[in-house]
């Protein structure tokens, strides 16, 4: 199966606290640099589950970029979109502070500029599945993007699915404004977590998903709960990804209860290690 995922490919700045953030000094942390993005998150984990990924997604021809584009390639993700010369990549700084909360700084730089200009029906060939990062329909010029890539979905037969990624953003840009644009793109199947749903109302689209952490995630299909999952995990360290393996794992099924008992799998594995990706 073929899943291509639309939205950002970022540096991950992630800052593990081992003492509370003491204001104006110094306090030991491990600091590492990996690539990020939920769309890239979500090829990655499509890839180390046995699916064949390909992430689409505008980079800048920088340092960063190049480093973090290889290091997607090496886990089995193919590259599709623009690389922008003289353009600066994105980077989100992640901090985990000792008790397991986190705080979240982006920068999306070039990412943030993807537009429909930068996508074409092609990058869809022999795809199974379209998944968009619902960063990317925050910005107009990426939420045109999103459609038109969805149009072409349709005519190869594919899938469209959507994480709804941000409450906050959800929040910024306004209710109504999001439902348009995600309604827009005919969703086959809808994530939100529990912060996202209440942010953006009423399910839109065939199947929705909540992904409610520990507590597992419930699907809906037609307003009635049609599946629940939960797994027990013992030795949490990083939740970071979660949601992002969630989705990997949900979309390589197609049979509603398989598609939830998996995606929680794929969860249960990532909050074991460090770190969004596989």
């Amino acid at each position: 199966m073929l899943v291509v995922t639309l939205g950002d490919l970022l540096l991950d700045v992630v800052v593990r606290l081992e003492a509370p953030a003491a204001p104006d000094d110094d306090v030991p942390a491990a600091i590492s640099l990996v690539p990020g993005g939920q769309a890239a998150n979500v090829a990655a984990w499509v890839s180390a589950l046995g699916g064949d990924a390909r992430l689409i997604a505008r980079r800048a021809d920088d340092a960063a970029g190049r480093l973090i584009g290889a290091e997607v390639e090496r886990l089995g993700v193919e590259l599709a979109g623009p690389v922008v010369a003289g353009g600066r990549t994105g980077a989100v700084v992640a901090l985990a502070a000792p008790d397991g909360s986190r705080t979240l700084a982006s920068d999306r730089g070039a990412a943030g500029e993807l537009g429909p200009g930068d996508v074409d029906e092609g990058m869809l060939a022999g795809a199974d599945v379209l998944h968009v990062a619902g960063y990317t329909l925050l910005r107009e010029t990426g939420a045109a993007a999103a459609l038109r890539l969805a149009g072409a979905a349709r005519r190869y037969l594919a899938r469209v699915t959507v994480d709804l990624s941000t409450a906050h953003g959800i929040a910024q840009l306004g209710r109504e404004q999001m439902r348009a644009r995600v309604a827009a793109l005919a969703p086959d199947v809808v994530f939100a977590n529990e912060a996202e749903a209440a942010a953006f109302g009423e399910p839109v689209g065939s199947v929705w998903v909540v992904k409610r952490g520990a507590l597992g995630c419930t699907v809906e299909q037609g307003g009635e709960v049609v599946a629940h999952a939960a797994v027990e995990v013992e030795g949490v360290v990083d939740t970071t990804g979660a949601g992002d393996a969630f989705a990997a794992g949900f979309l390589l099924e197609s049979e509603l209860f398989a598609a939830a008992q998996r995606g929680q799998a794929a969860a249960a594995r990532c909050v074991t290690r460090v770190g969004a990706l596989p």
